[in-house]
This record gives structure tokens, sequence and C-alpha cells, in this order.
């Protein structure tokens, strides 16, 4: 399902001045009905389209990489980064609308936050909204620390290199290649 995205097609559009939406997926344990976080992460990138008036557009590979922080013990977690794009006639999301639409599919998923950074059966990151900038309220945007993970920008890079970070004014790519080298595993 990996395509680039065409700006052009939402040239006459209102999304022309917001752009796609770029959604991080990741798990690292089984769902709540004992699926494998892939399974899980593959369901929650279908539920995505049609969220919110969006349609999904592109996914990039799945990536293997280990807990940040490191969590001795905790399995790896699978990630990609999801591209949703207005569907015909559809108004851009509200920020907080679509974050909040993003947390429902994370809780029909079996996601609980008990502490930072636990272990998760299911994390669905706005990290982008086109070239929204939002200091608050929440959703911060761009996502506050995308720049400094790898398990972001690895799938980003595989979906959309030349992505411009709209504060930093770099690449993916760039950013990618300036971050401490950290595995992220393409799956098959």
């Amino acid at each position: 399902m990996r395509a680039a995205h065409s700006s052009d097609a939402a040239q006459s559009s209102p999304w022309a001045f917001v752009g796609p939406a770029l959604v991080a997926i990741g798990a690292n344990l089984p769902g709540s009905d004992g699926s494998p976080a892939l399974e899980t992460c593959r369901r929650a990138a279908a539920a995505l389209d049609g969220l919110a008036g969006l349609r999904l557009r592109a996914l990039s590979r799945w990536f293997a990489t280990a807990p940040v922080p490191p969590a001795p013990g905790s399995p790896d977690y699978v990630n990609a980064v999801a591209l949703l794009e207005p569907r015909p006639g559809a108004a851009p999301p509200d920020p907080a609308a679509l974050l909040a639409s993003l947390q429902a599919i994370e809780a029909r998923f079996g996601r609980v936050r008990p502490f930072p950074n636990a272990p998760r059966t299911l994390d669905l990151d706005l990290i982008a909204l086109g070239g929204l900038v939002r200091v608050a309220p929440d959703p911060v945007l761009p996502h506050p620390r995308m720049q400094d993970r790898t398990f972001v920008l690895a799938p980003l890079c595989d979906l959309a290199p030349g992505w411009v970070h709209p504060v930093l004014g770099r690449t993916a790519a760039e950013l990618l290649a300036g971050l401490p080298a950290e595995e992220a595993r393409p799956m098959a």
C-alpha cells in the first residue's frame, strides 16, 4: 500500500494550506484479544481509513525497534507511519478531535496508560498535520519529540524522506541522519 503523496491532489481544497496527516503506529504487547503486535498494528492502520473524513493514502513498511527508553525484558516494538489525506469534499479535521479519535482507536485495541513509556498494545501518535505549527493546546504539532526518535523517522523516511519539518526546516532524511545509530529493522 506504499505510495508517494502528491500535493497537486489537494491544490484546490483547504488542505492545500494544511497538508496530509502523519500518524505513527506502534505496539510491543499482544492485543487485548491475544493478537501479535504486528497484527494489532495492521488492524489499527486499517481503522485509520475513514477516520475524521480522512483516507489512508500510504503506509510505510513495518519496522522492529528497541524500546525507548531502554527497558530490559521489554519486547521490541513494531512501528510504521501512515499518511492520511482528506476524502473529496471533506474539511480538514480539528487537531484535537483527530487526536481524540486516535486515542479512541487505542482504547478499542486495549491501550492502558499505567505509567510513562509503559509497554503498550497500541500507540497512535499524530506526528504532523501538514505544515501546521501548534504549541498548545494538545496536540502539539509537529510532535515535539519526533525529531529525536528513530522509531518514527525510519518509517517516515520509508514513506516520505523529503517531508520537511515545519519548525526545523530539515527533511525527514536529514533528521534521521543526525540521530545516533539505533537499529530500525524492516520487517518482512
